[in-house]
């Protein structure tokens, strides 16, 4: 069922974006969200890892916060529990991202509300790799 948190026309703009900062990353190999990073690479995308240490993954150069990187970000793609993935929304649109994407699982309603608000393109609930599959 696509809901307005997975509008088409989002969801494709973002699967076209260059830059991705990945909201969780480690590097953990057996983590989704290493998973999903890993694909985003084999897909041309440049990954920015985001995590409390700043830790380096995947061969990219780590940040702690999403503030902290020095150039644009395309889509901040957000591995966290639902209730905290709403601060990441607001984050992001600080930044000026160009888009915000919840994976599978995360939900957050009030923060899809707001970052719409803001103008930034957010999908909320499904995975980049569930996206590209559908679209060959």
């Amino acid at each position: 069922m696509t809901t307005s948190w997975q509008d088409p026309a989002a969801i494709r703009k973002m699967l076209a974006a260059d830059t991705w900062a990945v909201v969780g990353l480690t590097d953990n190999p057996t983590r989704t969200a290493y998973t999903i990073a890993a694909l985003l690479q084999e897909r041309g995308k440049r990954v920015v890892p985001i995590n409390p240490d700043g830790t380096e993954v995947l061969g990219e150069p780590g940040y702690q916060s999403l503030a902290d990187v020095p150039f644009p970000i395309d889509v901040v793609d957000v591995f966290r529990r639902s209730e905290a993935a709403g601060e990441y929304a607001d984050q992001a649109v600080a930044i000026g991202a160009g888009g915000v994407w919840f994976q599978l699982g995360v939900i957050d309603e009030a923060a899809f509300e707001r970052t719409v608000a803001a103008g930034v393109p957010m999908v909320m609930d499904t995975c980049p790799a569930i996206e590209w599959a559908k679209r060959g």
